[in-house]
């Protein structure tokens, strides 16, 4: 086996079988074009996280080569792309999410530029929007400047503020090849002897974060992460997140606190949590205020909830942390 697909699913049935679709036109393409046999050999697993729109029954009545993992219970991004991983044969992984579909022979395209580059441990593809916008997906490591101003209300009153267009790599193009820090984790492809010496995902994270945290170990062990535009997916950000919007914030705020505390020690972590928690405070109360004054009610209701929600968690992420 060449390739194993990792597909960790929530909730998201349509989207899932556009990704699943592409995959299989992906590897069809490829086929008629005459590639090397080898190539061609993919194995596809779908980790389905509790869905409760049919996602399951639709994967084992239209694919039924793929392989399905149904949990009872949400196991989050990290444990259920680790339970994938754990299943899978394949040299290279491609941690893709069911949101995107694989344009054209990108797959054979990241399959021959890591075949070709034996010291890259992990790469990623050029990523679009569904109008063909390029969407940002290239990173350096995050500073604890750029901790305290990335998704917050600082953001918001300096969005071209220089700290972030550093962290964005917005000084070099989309369309060159280049090392970067860590690529978000929409399509990762990695390969299995990096995966296998770094160790999985850390599964305190329960989704966000876990990307850049495992790509930081990739680099301290000397692999190298590549950017290569040349090679396509389209990605409909945000699909299964967005069903639930407080626990979005909870798990992207609490996320980034533990990573920080992570790199940058518990004290950093506590000032970036209590940070946060006062931003989502203050926001709170401009709804309220926005609320009172009878602007949009329901809007102001359904953010005074979500904000609540994000107070009441403290921003706390229990559980074990892997040694950076």
């Amino acid at each position: 086996m060449v390739i194993s697909i990792v597909i960790v699913s929530w909730n998201v049935k349509a989207l899932l079988e556009r990704c699943l679709s592409s995959l299989t036109r992906s590897l069809s393409l490829a086929r008629s074009a005459g590639r090397e046999q080898d190539r061609l050999q993919c194995e596809i697993i779908v980790v389905d996280n509790a869905s409760t729109d049919g996602s399951p029954d639709m994967v084992r009545q239209r694919f039924p080569a793929v392989t399905l993992i149904a949990s009872d219970s949400n196991l989050g991004f990290a444990r259920a792309n680790n339970a994938g991983v754990a299943l899978s044969n394949g040299r290279y992984i491609l941690l893709l999410n069911p949101d995107a579909e694989v344009i054209g022979d990108a797959l054979l395209t990241m399959t021959a530029y890591m075949d070709s580059h034996a010291d890259v441990g992990a790469l990623g593809p050029r990523l679009l929007f569904p109008n063909g916008q390029v969407q940002s997906s290239r990173r350096r490591f995050p500073t604890l400047a750029t901790a305290f101003l990335e998704s917050t209300v600082l953001q918001q009153c300096f969005p071209r503020n220089r700290i972030l267009q550093r962290y964005y790599v917005l000084d070099r193009g989309d369309d060159e090849e280049q090392d970067v820090d860590w690529v978000i984790g929409a399509c990762l492809f990695i390969r299995r002897q990096a995966w296998e010496q770094v160790g999985p995902l850390d599964e305190s994270f329960f989704m966000y974060s876990e990307e850049l945290e495992w790509c930081r170990r990739l680099k301290t062990a000397g692999w190298r992460v590549v950017y290569i535009p040349w090679a396509t997916v389209v990605h409909h950000e945000g699909q299964s997140s967005i069903q639930v919007v407080p626990a979005r914030h909870i798990h992207f705020q609490s996320s980034k606190v533990l990573y920080f505390s992570k790199c940058y020690g518990a004290p950093a972590g506590e000032a970036l949590r209590l940070f946060l928690l006062a931003t989502y405070a203050y926001q709170l109360s401009l709804e309220a205020v926005k609320w009172v004054l009878g602007h949009k009610r329901p809007l102001r209701r359904e953010r005074i909830l979500a904000y609540l929600r994000v107070l009441r968690s403290g921003l706390r992420t229990p559980g074990k942390v892997h040694d950076t």
